[in-house]
């Protein structure tokens, strides 16, 4: 593979990352409306959750209400979650800089990397001390299972792109 056409698929591995950490950030700061949202579909005449997946209904019923109750009483708890979604924002803008200059940068997908093999411990610990059920703390560890896989990619490619750069 070129040069060129190695630089274009790390380009567009990049590319989905980002985007998946935007929409990732973004939707942590309307998160009342969207438990909202989520608990009427569940809760749907339609829906086969309450039946097949109770623990999973009830679930979201207790965070909605928890979230209910902080936004009405104290909104200013909420404001965490508005900085987990400007982490998410800041930290995708981080990722320019491999897309710039992939070789350069590798430390930046490096960094990428050691931050979800990060969420597995953080869930683990920090799931059970705030009555996390474990299955959820399981979801939550998959965001650093499915984020870590681009990253691998791209940082096999990136190293290829080295290699073949420093022949040339």
């Amino acid at each position: 593979m070129s040069e060129r056409a190695l630089l274009r698929r790390i380009r567009v591995w990049l590319v989905v990352f980002i985007v998946c950490l935007v929409l990732s950030g973004l939707t942590a700061f309307p998160l009342v409306t969207e438990l909202r949202w989520a608990e009427d579909l569940l809760r749907s005449d339609a829906s086969p959750f309450p039946e097949h997946l109770p623990a999973l209904t009830d679930w979201i019923t207790r965070v909605r209400t928890g979230l209910d109750e902080a936004d009405a009483n104290y909104p200013f708890v909420l404001y965490g979650t508005d900085w987990l979604a400007f982490a998410h924002l800041v930290i995708a803008v981080a990722f320019y800089g491999p897309y710039r200059d992939p070789v350069r940068n590798i430390w930046v997908i490096e960094f990428g990397m050691i931050a979800c093999a990060g969420i597995i411990p953080l869930a683990l610990i920090c799931g059970p001390i705030r009555d996390i059920p474990f299955w959820w703390s399981v979801i939550d560890m998959s965001f650093g299972v499915f984020g870590i896989i681009p990253l691998l990619v791209v940082r096999r490619m990136i190293k290829r792109l080295e290699a073949a750069t420093a022949t040339a």
